[in-house]
């Protein structure tokens, strides 16, 4: 039904919300109905725990992530419904064994997000980035956390875990002033990776440089992992193209000299 003409600007955002509402709740009960069906009359689904559909979810999360990263909005809606399939999947088995149900999961993060925005919902000031960060971590801890970094995920990428860690450290004061001290302690750090006399002490200096690396992306407002998986996309694109200059050749790779294929980098990286 349309919403009549003569209706208030407030009275039509209350009923555009109410439709949408409204909308969204027959789509959600429409899936979680087929995922539920799946789970009873399917083979395959039928066998399913939440560990093993847990590499399964690990790669949907990638697959969204590499949807946006190629600005391919049909594949980023497909990718989300993947996704959220994989999230109703995990609830309704913890609705087999009693564990918890969708109501509580969104009754959960309702009060997740309203307790940990108190700067939005409460009375606390927090006018930057950092004070949100900061109230963030103190409101874990105030929330039942014995240590700060309880909360960080062992089944992470080692250089997210590293990220992390330091952006909750941060969160209670314990940083770097700037980042010229970052920056002498990776000047300091190479020093000690080229000063490493065995294997064991070359692997120690190395992760303390990554370490370090880590913590100077976070100074400058990068999430190493995204820029990491950037640069790592960029070099795939030149190289596809050094590689599709040599096979129009008809020459193999090792007829080519090491200044040849490095003018051909250089081309690559002129043009990508």
């Amino acid at each position: 039904m349309p919403i009549p003409r003569n209706t208030t600007t407030e009275e039509r955002k209350a009923a555009i919300l109410a439709k949408r509402e409204r909308s969204l709740s027959e789509h959600f009960e429409r899936v979680v109905s087929l995922v539920d069906v799946l789970r009873n009359e399917c083979p395959w689904d039928r066998k399913q725990t939440p560990a093993s559909l847990a590499h399964l979810l690990l790669e949907e999360s990638y697959e969204l992530v590499h949807a946006i990263d190629e600005n391919d909005d049909i594949e980023l809606k497909k990718e989300l419904g993947d996704l959220f399939l994989h999230l109703c999947f995990q609830v309704i088995l913890a609705e087999e064994t009693q564990k918890f149900t969708f109501s509580d999961v969104f009754e959960a993060l309702s009060a997740k997000l309203i307790g940990r925005h108190p700067h939005v919902f409460g009375d606390t000031v927090a006018d930057t980035e950092q004070e949100v960060l900061k109230n963030w971590e103190t409101l874990k801890l105030q929330e039942g956390r014995k240590k700060l970094l309880d909360g960080v995920p062992k089944a992470m990428s080692e250089l997210l875990r590293a990220y992390r860690v330091q952006k909750k450290v941060s969160g209670v004061g314990f940083d770097w002033q700037n980042d010229e001290g970052v920056l002498d302690k990776l000047v300091e750090e190479i020093a000690e990776l080229k000063n490493a006399a065995t294997k064991e002490e070359q692997e120690e200096e190395f992760g303390d440089l990554l370490f370090t690396v880590v913590n100077y992306s976070r100074f400058i407002g990068a999430n190493p992992e995204d820029a990491l998986r950037k640069a790592t996309n960029k070099f795939m694109k030149r190289f596809e193209a050094v590689e599709a200059t040599v096979q129009q050749s008809g020459r193999n790779w090792q007829a080519f000299s090491a200044e040849e294929l490095d003018l051909l980098w250089q081309k690559a990286k002129n043009e990508l």
